[in-house]
């Protein structure tokens, strides 16, 4: 079986459900538009906070395939809200975008379970792998969870 198609389904969806949904969160609304435009150009549904409390509500409403969160926001700042959204949602890939330049807290985010973190002003470049990588952890993730179903019904079968 030839699994090519499956493999660029990945990286260029052809559906709404194929999309990805993803959580930014960013206390500046100019950064917040131009990455909302720009994950829109890679395919994606763009849920926007302006905080840390916000993207905790939201991926626990949501659901999202990833989040991106700022470091320094109001009320909850990224590394807060990691640490909570590591509890509730441990597979949930998180993205840091900081404009500051602070080794420790890069390395304390990527020690959290951050899968990366980008320095302010991102790139075009930067964005599309983030996102490409985001959609093939979805993809793992999809595979993952349709074994464990059929796992489950196995042993169900054996009851």
């Amino acid at each position: 079986m030839d699994n090519t198609n499956e493999v660029v389904n990945a990286q260029t969806p052809t559906t709404e459900s194929d999309k990805l949904l993803i959580v930014i969160a960013d206390d500046s609304r100019l950064l917040r538009k131009k990455l909302h435009e720009e994950l829109n150009r890679h395919d994606c549904e763009v849920i926007e906070a302006v905080n840390g409390k916000e993207a905790i509500t939201f991926v626990l409403e949501r659901e999202p395939d990833g989040v991106i969160l700022d470091i320094v926001m109001p009320i909850v700042g990224g590394i807060e809200a990691l640490e909570f959204i590591r509890e509730v949602a441990p597979d949930l890939p998180v993205v840091m975008l900081s404009s500051m330049n602070t080794p420790q807290k890069l390395m304390k985010c990527l020690k959290m379970g951050a899968i990366d973190f980008i320095q302010k002003p991102y790139t075009r470049e930067q964005i599309a792998r983030t996102v490409d990588r985001l959609r093939k952890l979805k993809v793992k993730r999809l595979e993952k969870s349709t074994e464990t179903a059929a796992d489950e019904f196995d042993n169900y079968d054996q009851i």
